[in-house]
């Protein structure tokens, strides 16, 4: 039997968890960018827009392994829902910063509070995607400081968001607002990821 048929018989096993991991690779440079964006780096701003472009050629890659893949380590349907919030997470942050921009309104002490956490939280979920290929207990305890920190997003959130009432302009309170109700947005899809984490876990135990 020549080569090529020989290879037609064998089964596709890409390493979907090691894309995954690479996706969050991206995902956390672009992170990184935000965290910068928000503490008023110049460039920022078009970092974040370019890696999250990067990051999405790295979902469709994820998303065309897990078509053609014979077998995976988790449920696919697991991986692809974590590829997929791991986008969203850096979808929405490029839409915050372009919001910020239309708006005109800058990242104030709260935004640059909550960029941290969000770089913070999805370091967590990037140790929890390695210790799933590893197997171990390590994914569910990063899972859960991922969520852990997304409450701390939210904290800060409620309390921006009480500090607004003492603002007199209407303009900047509602672009604030929506800034704030942005990045709590994000904190949610974190949580809903790391939540996701614990699901494919279960699953497999």
């Amino acid at each position: 039997m020549s080569d090529s048929r020989k290879a037609w018989f064998l089964p596709d096993t890409p390493d979907v968890l090691g894309m995954l991991q690479a996706q969050l690779e991206v995902t956390l440079r672009g992170l990184d960018a935000l965290v910068d964006w928000a503490e008023g780096v110049d460039g920022a701003a078009d970092r974040v827009r370019a890696i999250e472009r990067e990051a999405d050629e790295h979902k469709r890659e994820l998303q065309a392994a897990l078509v053609r893949a014979f077998t995976t380590p988790y449920d696919a349907e697991d991986i692809y829902s974590l590829g997929r919030g791991i986008d969203w997470i850096l979808n929405l942050a490029k839409d915050a910063v372009r919001e910020s921009e239309v708006m005109a309104c800058p990242p104030d002490r709260a935004i640059v509070d909550m960029a941290r956490l969000l770089r913070e939280a999805v370091g967590h979920l990037d140790a929890a995607v390695v210790a799933l290929g590893r197997r171990d207990s390590g994914a569910t305890d990063a899972a859960d400081a991922a969520i852990k920190a997304e409450r701390n997003i939210e904290r800060v959130y409620r309390r921006a968001m009480g500090d607004l009432l003492a603002v007199d302009d209407l303009r900047e309170v509602t672009a604030r607002r929506e800034l704030y109700r942005r990045f709590s947005r994000i904190a949610q899809l974190v949580s809903e990821v790391a939540e996701r984490v614990w699901y494919a876990v279960i699953k497999e135990s």
